[in-house]
């Protein structure tokens, strides 16, 4: 049972994500996204992906403990093509 409530957490998490993620590039600012914040999520998926294969319950949980962390990673992605719009933006308006 705890596998199952651990998996509809993480398939919501995995629907919520993306959203963030799409939010964050139509946005074009990194303005009001905090790159610890998101550095903090990618930690405790990394834990939970290492707690997984240490306690030795590798199963079907894992795959959306890395399909989440890929996700959250591409916000990494877009918080820095964001930075540099912004920093582009900030140029052209000196």
């Amino acid at each position: 049972m705890g596998s199952i409530l651990e998996t509809v957490m993480l398939v919501c998490f995995s629907f919520s994500w993306p959203l963030n993620v799409v939010k964050a590039y139509k946005a074009k600012t990194a303005k009001g996204t905090s790159l610890p914040f998101i550095v903090l999520i990618i930690m405790g998926y990394v834990a939970g992906i290492t707690a997984k294969m240490i306690s030795g319950q590798v199963n079907y949980v894992l795959i959306a403990y890395l399909i989440n962390l890929a996700i959250v990673s591409m916000n990494v992605v877009v918080y820095f093509r964001n930075v540099s719009l912004d920093k582009k933006s900030l140029n052209m308006c000196e």
